[in-house]
């Protein structure tokens, strides 16, 4: 999918129909956006900074960027080689799906670092937005940016105590622990029938189902990872207790993110 897009005072002005940035960036899916005004969000991928404005009629300026760094780190972080309105379309083939779509048309998956992502959801469990931003973001400032695996080695529970993660800490130890030592492959994850996917991400202490399924579907894109919390549970009792349609093989996780995002915010009653 060709972008359309120019380079213009040192910005990159895009024409993009199927994005929204609220829809987007504060739905969940990653923990270091902020929105800086009504229509502006700063944020990080890989360390790179980036601050993303909305200018109306799907036109989306980045702030401070070539168009190498576009096409190579932003351009796949948006997901934005993926045609949504044909996502959409097909989707829509479901009654329920199609109300989602049309809710929150502008949602996307965000391809993020499979490390962040597995140690962020780590990070999210039992707990709320804020305070796993705040944790994040001490985890950032420590370090001067989000830490790689060859950072985080020598870590301990103790030693990470400055982050007031609580039990969660120790779990990032042995994520690191195991990665680190080979018994888990981040690399091989990626590649993995999804079932031996769940199951070797489920090994480290912590991790279950949904931050195992949130890992794969944020952090490796592996959007058949489906992941369920109390929102998604109530989606699967009303409308789908036989499964999720036909229409979103392949793309379940995809699907999950329009009805998750319908369901918390459109206050429809179910």
């Amino acid at each position: 999918m060709g972008l359309d897009y120019e380079y213009k005072d040192n910005d990159i002005i895009l024409r993009q129909p199927d994005l929204d940035l609220e829809q987007t960036l504060d739905c969940g899916q990653a923990f270091r956006w902020e929105k800086t005004d009504e229509n502006t969000y700063t944020g990080a991928f890989l360390n790179r900074r980036l601050t993303v404005s909305s200018e109306g009629d799907s036109l989306f300026r980045f702030r401070n960027t070539k168009p190498k760094e576009f096409e190579e780190v932003w351009a796949d972080y948006f997901d934005l080689h993926t045609d949504y309105g044909e996502v959409k379309k097909r989707f829509s083939q479901d009654e329920i799906l199609s109300k989602a779509c049309a809710y929150a048309p502008g949602i996307r998956i965000l391809r993020q670092d499979p490390w962040e992502a597995l140690s962020s959801f780590i990070i999210s469990q039992n707990n709320n937005i804020p305070r796993i931003k705040g944790i994040i973001g001490r985890l950032c400032e420590h370090y001067g940016g989000y830490p790689d695996l060859e950072d985080m080695a020598q870590e301990t529970e103790e030693s990470l105590g400055y982050l007031r993660a609580g039990f969660r800490a120790k779990y990032l130890v042995d994520a690191v622990q195991k990665i680190k030592g080979g018994s888990i492959s981040l690399d091989l994850v990626a590649k993995m029938d999804i079932e031996d996917a769940r199951r070797t991400l489920r090994t480290i202490k912590g991790v279950g189902p949904k931050v195992a399924e949130c890992a794969l579907l944020f952090g490796f894109y592996r959007t058949e990872a489906f992941p369920i919390d109390v929102w998604v549970k109530r989606v699967m009792a009303a409308w789908y207790p036989n499964g999720l349609p036909d229409c979103t093989k392949g793309m379940e996780g995809i699907a999950q993110q329009y009805l998750f995002h319908y369901i918390r915010t459109s206050g429809i009653e179910v």
